[in-house]
């Protein structure tokens, strides 16, 4: 089984297909459990076959003063066959963090797998699962945000329809079915037209309200798939934020598995 709409950034889908009409019996007879998950799995649809994808990012942390300083990322990413996706991101600017390379590799079923290439210390170093519900270079992402979101790692429920700024979505709650995670719950905005997250509110391990993503700035690329422009993290408890500005997404490279192995991150560039 493949993603869900992902934090994109998978974070990062268009046209409905197959649904049964609302008023049909299969519509009715359907369960909260059984309509959440029948969604995502049509949005994870819409997604599938992209190959790979290259984009720019700019990265600014705000903390509760309003002061704010700002990254510059290279990120690259790969579908698996009947997996999880994978995504190296290389950190530019600003000089103390250049050169920091983290790897991802998602699964849908087992722990995901994580590296960081820190340069100061000039070695590779595993994040375990334990520690991923952690802040990702200091940002109010954590690392488990980062993987791409498949189907497999949560039960669903659908909550509710309702419109957030303008838009139609589908409110569906998702619990992680993964060890470790920093989350009770999360309940996910998604569009009825791009099969993308419009908002996704974070509850953390004692049920209360942890954070708040929004995605705007979607556009559409191969005619297909739908990728937004920025990402705004609000965390509610520090007062913090994170805005991901998203530029140049560039799709099917060519990639190989290659380019994605642990073992190349201490000579990326």
């Amino acid at each position: 089984m493949r993603k869900t709409p992902r934090l994109f950034p998978r974070l990062l889908l268009g046209t409905l297909l197959l649904l049964p009409a609302l008023g049909s019996p299969q519509a009715q007879a359907e369960t909260s459990q059984e309509k959440g998950l029948r969604l995502v799995q049509e949005a994870d649809k819409q997604d599938f076959g992209y190959v790979d994808l290259t984009a720019q990012l700019e990265m600014v942390l705000t903390n509760r003063q309003g002061d704010s300083s700002s990254r510059k990322i290279r990120i690259k990413m790969k579908e698996v066959a009947d997996d999880g996706d994978m995504s190296l991101s290389v950190f530019d600017t600003p000089a103390d963090v250049k050169g920091t390379v983290m790897l991802t590799h998602s699964h849908a079923v087992k722990p995901d797998d994580q590296w960081m290439f820190l340069p100061a210390v000039k070695r590779v170093k595993r994040i375990a699962s334990r520690n991923k519900s952690g802040p990702f270079m200091g940002s109010e992402f954590a690392f488990e945000d980062l993987a791409s979101q498949e189907v497999a790692k949560y039960t669903y429920n659908y909550l509710r329809d309702e419109v957030i700024d303008g838009r139609d979505s589908w409110v569906i709650e998702r619990r992680p079915a993964y060890a470790y995670s920093g989350y009770t719950r999360q309940e996910v905005w998604l569009d009825k037209v791009r099969l993308q997250p419009n908002q996704v509110i974070y509850y953390d391990r004692k049920n209360d309200l942890l954070k708040t993503q929004t995605f705007s700035g979607y556009q559409q690329y191969l005619g297909r798939y739908w990728r937004p422009s920025l990402m705004l993290m609000v965390n509610h408890q520090t007062h913090k934020q994170t805005t991901l500005s998203w530029l140049d997404y560039r799709f099917k490279n060519g990639f190989s598995d290659r380019e994605f192995h642990k073992d190349g991150m201490q000579r990326t560039r």
